[in-house]
């Protein structure tokens, strides 16, 4: 079985990426063999959907699948033959990173019929969602995060499975605060959630990747 992390943030060794890899742990706790795979997005050069239609033509060659040409091209073939995915992104100006949000329509956008009887024959499974950031769980409510992140989810929900998610409040994003204007936070409070919450967050992620790799044997 294969599997698949989608690393949405710049920084590869950070919190993101952590709770990915934990989830993958998670997986192999359930299938040792499977092969598993961090995938960072911001290794490569890609963009977005141009909206050509090609995954749309009638008796096209391409119907169903994207066919533009460039770095992002051979990961999605065989991203979506995956046994399970789960797509980790830190949260900038309220929603995921740009190059999640490429990805996503990328990854979605072919397998969506313009049509009331026709569908497009693809493999339907199992997803997760890792959201990190900065706020607060209590502020992540007050400004309407998770209304986002679930319409984020809802074209996931249709094209593929509803996601399992989690959220991952008030990161510690700097190994040295006093090289950033960063007043904004108590540095000492930060690092005291980093060792006391953290660890229980890369547990929570490695349970998410049970939780996938289980959805994926009651599918096969």
């Amino acid at each position: 079985m294969k599997f698949f992390a989608i690393n949405g943030s710049p920084r590869k060794n950070c919190n993101t990426a952590q709770l990915l890899d934990k989830s993958l742990e998670g997986i192999k706790s359930v299938f040792p063999d499977a092969s598993t795979e961090r995938i960072d997005l911001y290794d490569f050069p890609f963009h977005g959907c141009r909206s050509c239609f090609a995954c749309k033509r009638v008796n096209g060659k391409h119907y169903g699948r994207c066919v533009q040409k460039d770095d992002l091209k051979p990961i999605l073939d065989k991203v979506v033959q995956a046994d399970g995915v789960i797509l980790g992104s830190p949260i900038y100006f309220s929603d995921v990173t740009g190059n999640m949000r490429c990805f996503e329509e990328r990854f979605m956008f072919p397998f969506v019929a313009y049509s009331k009887t026709e569908t497009v024959d693809h493999k339907k499974m199992p997803l997760a969602c890792i959201y990190t950031m900065n706020a607060s769980e209590e502020i992540s409510y007050q400004i309407g995060y998770h209304d986002l992140h679930d319409h984020f989810e809802m074209g996931l929900s249709m094209v593929f499975s509803k996601p399992e998610h989690l959220y991952v409040y008030e990161t510690y994003q700097f190994k040295d605060y006093s090289r950033y204007v960063s007043d904004a936070f108590d540095e000492k409070e930060r690092k005291l959630l980093r060792e006391t919450q953290f660890p229980k967050d890369l547990e929570n992620a490695f349970d998410l990747g049970r939780k996938i790799a289980i959805r994926a044997k009651q599918h096969d």
